[in-house]
């Protein structure tokens, strides 16, 4: 195949620009449909003109259903989509550039999508769907997953196509979550995860940062350590990586902590640990939930981020806590290569 499109570029490359424009429109549908062909022109940045007759030869092919609430991909749409993924992932340089970031950060598998989330949000669903579709081909029956909280993961939810047969699984927040947005807290995320997945979801109903003696008092309780013993069980882990001073206020952790994180350089967060660039531990969270110590025992570790301005905190993740995974999007990917 990639012999295929290398001799396409040289001989006929404008049958190569039609192929990724088409491959274009057909991905921006399925991330946002069901979509009328005006607000598909606005986030194309093109016009409803150009856009016509291309969804026209999409529904002659049966590629495309329109109706009276939008557009929406067909079966066969989305299989041709899944199948053109490799030949533009080849065209676009993406699998070079996973290869570059793989090596650069010492992660085994590295998934990289098209865009950056920084300047499109739209490319936070394509980091949840292929999260999603790795998660489809990586999981087996009897399995325990556990998920943090936040908006990249919620995506994973969220573009999670729905299982016709239910599976054996059990989907489990990583820590506790309550104050945050409900929308974005781990219970939330597990429990859509696990409607998704035709499996069940145990909820931990803790908050996300308390005081040492709550923590402590936390931990004596037979309700939560049922819990936690399910989460470190768990083979699989999803997980978020943010930028230590924008999730501390988020958290509205005390100034004086603030104040800690950023005099000792902190630049990442995830599980409740802030980083700074050379991955040392600079502070960490009274979080009930997976701890560092915990994920020794895990067998494959998922971290998803994306945008540019992500790229110092993913380096820093990498190398204070072991990655098997990294999902993450073009603009985090080069910038990651550039540092």
């Amino acid at each position: 195949m990639k012999d295929l499109v290398s001799i396409q570029q040289k001989l006929v490359p404008d049958l190569l620009q039609t192929m990724q424009w088409r491959y274009q429109i057909l991905q921006r549908i399925f991330l946002t449909q069901p979509i009328g062909r005006r607000t598909l022109a606005q986030s194309l940045n093109t016009t409803e003109r150009i856009l016509r007759s291309e969804v026209e030869f999409f529904k002659q092919q049966g590629l495309l259903a329109v109706e009276s609430v939008g557009m929406h991909i067909t079966d066969s749409g989305l299989s041709l989509l899944r199948d053109l993924d490799q030949v533009m992932r080849d065209v676009s340089g993406i699998s070079s550039l996973e290869a570059q970031v793989s090596e650069r950060l010492g992660i085994d598998q590295v998934i990289i999508v098209n865009g950056d989330s920084d300047e499109d949000p739209l490319i936070k669903r394509e980091l949840g769907y292929a999260t999603a579709v790795w998660l489809r081909q990586e999981i087996r029956s009897g399995d325990t997953i556990a998920v943090t909280g936040g908006t990249t993961i919620a995506m994973l939810a969220e573009m999670m196509p729905s299982l016709a047969h239910g599976m054996d699984v059990q989907v489990v927040p990583a820590r506790g979550g309550l104050g945050e947005n409900v929308e974005y807290q781990a219970n939330t995320i597990a429990s859509r995860l696990a409607a998704k997945l035709g499996g069940t979801n145990k909820m931990l109903h803790v908050p996300d940062f308390v005081s040492e003696d709550v923590y402590q008092s936390l931990l004596a309780e037979p309700h939560v350590r049922e819990r936690l013993a399910m989460i470190q069980s768990a083979r699989i882990v999803i997980h978020g990586i943010g930028e230590a001073l924008k999730m501390a206020r988020r958290r509205q952790l005390p100034e004086e902590t603030i104040r800690l994180l950023d005099s000792g350089h902190a630049i990442a967060e995830a599980f409740g640990y802030y980083f700074d660039q050379t991955g040392q531990i600079v502070h960490v969270m009274n979080t009930v939930g997976l701890r560092l110590g915990d994920l020794k025992k895990i067998e494959r570790i998922v971290g998803v981020a994306g945008g540019r301005s992500k790229a110092h905190a993913i380096v820093a993740v990498a190398k204070g806590c072991r990655q098997d995974v990294l999902v993450t999007d073009e603009g985090a990917a080069r910038a990651i290569i550039q540092l």
